[in-house]
């Protein structure tokens, strides 16, 4: 049995733009497919370019898809009959991305696709993302943290671009 300490960096900004557009925007920089339909589609290729089709045709404009959605501000708000807080965490990746880092670093796995977590607090609308390229450092891997900092750069200046 083995236990690795991971050191994580959390990118984070505060926006002062509504929850609601903060969520809208973000969504509308990736690919929303049918998941079901996705992996049935995924599954069903008979070559890796064929793959690569599907995947490129369920991606935004960011190169990016929504795998889940999780309204965790759903199970606060009924506890406390009030609106708020909106608490949302979406998932959020590209296959071919999660491939390239997988095939050097087999533990990457475990991190993406990346996490991303927007909620409301008093002081603005919290949009937080922690970076894939901290969670690969202790592999060393060169090919592995270049993946990794590509994908950072397009979440973080997509949540710029949502944050207003």
């Amino acid at each position: 049995m083995t236990i690795a300490k991971v050191e994580v960096e959390r990118f984070s900004l505060t926006s002062s733009r509504p929850f609601d557009a903060v969520v809208a925007a973000l969504k509308s920089a990736v690919g929303q497919p049918n998941m079901t339909e996705f992996f049935k589609e995924t599954r069903a290729t008979k070559s890796f370019p064929d793959l690569e089709r599907v995947v490129h045709g369920s991606l935004g404009r960011t190169d990016l898809m929504l795998f889940a959605e999780f309204d965790l501000g759903d199970i606060l708000r009924r506890e406390t009959g009030s609106k708020t807080p909106q608490i949302i965490r979406l998932v959020v990746g590209n296959p071919l991305i999660m491939k390239e880092m997988v095939k050097h670093v087999p533990d990457a796995g475990s991190y993406a696709p990346v996490t991303v977590l927007i909620d409301e607090r008093p002081d603005g609308v919290h949009i937080s993302y922690d970076k894939m390229e901290s969670y690969l450092l202790r592999y060393a891997n060169a090919e592995a943290l270049a993946v990794a900092r590509d994908l950072d750069a397009k979440v973080t200046t997509l949540l710029r671009e949502c944050a207003g």
